[in-house]
């Protein structure tokens, strides 16, 4: 019996994300009292799987193919139903992202599996299998009982710490056989952002909305988001109107981010961008409108014009980075 966690890569290297999926996979197991064994898709070096071990992994299968560089939904299920059967798994753990949300459903299905979307803690009980999970893009929660022998969980971004329990780890090889007809992802051109931290991967964000008045005054997000090592983002009318690039609307219909600060410059507030945000550890909302529905979900507010405010903040934090 086992654990088994899909642990995503990104250009042969692992995230913060992967590392929070194998300690909390490996608590799971410590409540099971079995082993995690962890999943890898791709062209990754053994010394980055080795990196697995230092948060709770004790064997890695490593399923290597050209053709699997890119998410295939298909061949990535068949693989991770293989290696289910191979390790007589109990869990399934995978990220409540886009891969996530790809896969869970499908695996749900193949392997009759009980599935729990959006877990945010480790389960009260195992007898029967109780976890708690978000509802109504995180405006409520839920206990859930999952009945089946087969669990399938996915766990929301930066809701579990992530815990160091070094262990000798073991590389096992997959192999799989998969069919032509499975890949159907064509990728034909490829642009990078370089020198630029991507929102999913930010600890600290810097986001303004409409209050910003215009793109002439991005030049006030992107410093306080440069003092402070944070990304930038944006509410959707930002994007729609061409201020900023869509790439960092964040949002129900945007990325759905989880920082530990999250800063809303100008941002009423509406609830299809808290669906996006509202997973943050810490909510910071500057808005001159008291009764700016961002106002609900901020942990700490600021009545007062961005434009206004926003200079003061960055003279803040410029004068207390001096001062250390």
């Amino acid at each position: 019996m086992s654990v088994l966690v899909y642990t995503e890569n990104w250009d042969g290297k692992f995230k913060k994300l992967t590392f929070e999926l194998i300690s909390y996979a490996n608590e799971i197991a410590k409540k099971l009292n079995v082993d995690v064994t962890a999943l890898s898709i791709g062209d990754v070096s053994d010394e980055e799987l080795q990196k697995l071990g230092k948060y709770g992994a004790k064997k890695v299968l490593s399923v290597k193919d050209a053709r699997l560089k890119n998410l295939e939904n298909n061949a990535y299920t068949s693989i991770v139903s293989k290696a289910v059967v191979t390790e007589n798994a109990s869990v399934i753990v995978l990220s409540n992202n886009y891969t996530g949300k790809a896969l869970a459903p499908r695996l749900s299905v193949r392997l009759k599996a009980g599935l729990a979307s959006g877990v945010v803690e480790l389960p009260s009980n195992i007898e029967p299998f109780v976890i708690k999970k978000k509802l109504f893009s995180g405006k409520a929660f839920a206990n859930v009982c999952v009945k089946t022998p087969l669990k399938v969980l996915t766990l929301f971004q930066n809701s579990f710490e992530i815990k160091i329990s070094d262990n000798n780890l073991s590389i096992q090889n997959l192999s799989v056989e998969i069919n032509d007809s499975d890949i159907k992802t064509s990728i034909l051109d490829v642009n990078k952002q370089t020198n630029k931290l991507l929102l999913t991967d930010a600890d600290i964000v810097v986001s303004g909305g409409r209050g910003m008045k215009g793109p002439e005054n991005w030049w006030a997000i992107e410093e306080l988001a440069t003092l402070l090592d944070a990304a930038t983002a944006c509410s959707r009318p930002v994007s729609d109107e061409g201020w900023r690039t869509h790439e960092e609307h964040t949002g129900q219909t945007g990325k759905v981010i989880a920082p530990n600060l999250y800063i809303a410059c100008g941002i009423s507030g509406a609830i299809q961008h808290i669906a996006g945000v509202s997973s943050s550890k810490c909510i910071v909302a500057i808005n001159k409108d008291p009764e700016a529905p961002i106002f609900e979900v901020a942990d700490y507010g600021i009545v007062g014009d961005v434009m206004t405010v926003l200079p003061e903040l960055i003279n803040s934090v410029k004068e207390f980075k001096n001062s250390i």
